[in-house]
Parts: C-alpha cells; sequence; structure tokens
C-alpha cells in the first residue's frame, strides 16, 4: 500500500464527510450541515490529505499566518487506516507547509492526547478558548 500526501486540493465534501464517519471523529455536532462542512474545508490555508489510490484515507485542517503560528484544527485518519503513522505524516506536513517559523498548535479531543504525545508534541497548560455555540 503506497499511502500518497497532498497539500494542493481539497477533497469534495462528500469524501470528508464519508471520512469523518469512518474515522471516530466529527468536528461538529451537526452531521448534516454541509454547509459548515465546505466553510471550514473552503477557509482553511493548509489542508493535507492521504490517499490510497482514489480514497481519502486521513485529512489535516489548519489556518496560518505563516511566520508565527498554526492552527491544527482537525486531524483525522480512517479507522481501518489508524497505527500505520498517517496521522503522524499529516502532522509533519502541516508542520512542513507552515514553516520553520510555526508553532504548531492544537486543541485534542481527550481519546487523542496519547497519540498526540507519542509523536513528540509537548503538552501545554496555558490556552483558554470561548467555546462556539454550535
Amino acid at each position: 500500500m503506497k499511502i500518497i500526501y497532498k497539500t494542493d486540493i481539497i477533497p469534495d465534501v462528500e469524501e470528508i464527510i464519508d471520512l469523518y464517519n469512518f474515522s471516530d471523529y466529527f468536528p461538529i455536532k451537526d452531521k448534516s450541515d454541509i454547509e459548515r462542512i465546505v466553510k471550514m474545508h473552503r477557509n482553511a490555508n493548509i489542508v493535507v490529505t492521504a490517499w490510497d489510490r482514489d480514497k481519502l484515507i486521513g485529512l489535516a485542517r489548519s489556518i496560518s499566518d505563516f511566520c508565527y503560528c498554526c492552527y491544527l484544527s482537525d486531524v483525522c485518519v480512517r479507522n481501518e487506516y489508524k497505527g500505520k503513522g498517517i496521522g503522524a505524516k499529516l502532522v509533519k506536513q502541516t508542520k512542513q507547509v507552515a514553516g520553520d517559523e510555526c508553532k504548531l498548535i492544537l486543541q485534542s479531543s481527550p481519546n487523542a492526547m496519547s497519540f498526540y504525545l507519542k509523536i513528540g508534541m509537548e503538552q501545554i497548560n496555558s490556552a483558554f478558548i470561548i467555546q462556539r455555540s454550535y
């Protein structure tokens, strides 16, 4: 199996939703809000995707200023592809696109904390949030 990583494409919304449904991760509560899912990806300025032939198997979505910080909003990998280093490669590719000047920041879901520690990210406790209303 040869996984191809791309930074020059935003997949069709149907492919993105399919990936989210089969990755145990869905970034919004209302799975039927297709317009919001389209905006989330269209307005991101770094989208890294992983493909097995023509099947979307992983995605990382970020917003960056390319000189100070990059907020890595979503990282997901299709369940049957987990444990193969794809998530780590998506994070690495995101950091590469953002550049050496950027720090990579993310808010992890509770079940992914160990993954980020395992790939060498540092856990911080100096973040704050004003939660969205969904």
